[in-house]
């Protein structure tokens, strides 16, 4: 019994996506199927190297191939939207656990600012003029904090790492004025507020004493540096202001899992 156009058609893109494990449908000249196999293997290289071009540079071509070959066979993506194929890379990568961990974040660093970017993301009710220590801080929707255990903003084709360094690198992506995406390196204490801010609706007051009391030091010792860094990220535009009125807020988070 001849296949059905749909299986047809489900054979014909499992041969594209990986000719060495699946066989051609049959009735269509080999030639035809490189062309096609070519046409949409090659946009999805391009838009990968367009979207990652500091890792893209950083590989050796073989390596850069095999991944794209690997993740163009293997990988299932749960978009078919094209600005979030860097984030289905982006988590194919995590699951690499056979490679170099600096690539997976690498990706990482290089797919949030095209994130943060795109983000439609609104911003929280808030308080702009909230007492920042009595109240309950807010932070922008369009900030968020990083952790990593290699020193993205440093690899490049001429920089490669061997291995991690002791101290983790603190970055914070945020959106601010004029679309535009920035990074900016952070103090373990601010990343820490950061992270915390994040977590639960606390006073500024509550959240520094958290602080205080995971680093093992009395609260006064957190209380002028953490009010000066609230002021600070407030000035930013990191921290918007303080949350109006008692009921829950909720912050709408990208998957931003280093």
């Amino acid at each position: 019994m001849a296949d059905s156009l749909r299986e047809q058609q489900l054979r014909m893109a499992s041969h594209i996506r990986d000719p060495q494990a699946n066989p051609p449908p049959p009735g269509i000249e080999a030639r035809r199927l490189a062309v096609y196999r070519q046409l949409f293997f090659g946009n999805l290289q391009s838009l990968l190297a367009g979207s990652f071009p500091v890792l893209h540079a950083s590989l050796a071509a073989e390596h850069w191939l095999g991944l794209c070959e690997d993740f163009y066979a293997n990988h299932r993506c749960h978009t078919p939207l094209f600005t979030e194929v860097g984030g289905e890379w982006v988590a194919y990568l995590q699951g690499r656990y056979d490679q170099p961990g600096w690539i997976a974040e690498l990706a990482h660093y290089e797919w949030i600012e095209t994130a943060l970017l795109l983000s439609d993301a609104v911003e929280p009710e808030h308080d702009p003029q909230g007492d920042l220590v009595d109240g309950v801080p807010v932070l922008s929707s369009l900030a968020v904090p990083l952790a990593y255990a290699w020193p993205v903003s440093h690899i490049g084709p001429e920089h490669l790492p061997d291995e991690a360094p002791v101290e983790p690198t603190l970055l914070l992506a945020h959106r601010g004025a004029g679309h535009k995406v920035s990074f900016s390196r952070l103090a373990p204490l601010a990343h820490a507020l950061l992270e915390s801010l994040l977590a639960q609706p606390l006073s500024g007051r509550e959240h520094l004493a958290a602080l205080a009391e995971a680093a093992g030091v009395a609260p006064a010792a957190t209380e002028a540096p953490g009010l000066a860094l609230l002021l600070s990220l407030k000035a930013q535009g990191v921290v918007l202001g303080t949350r109006c009125g008692r009921e829950p807020m909720f912050r709408a988070q990208m998957a931003v899992k280093a």
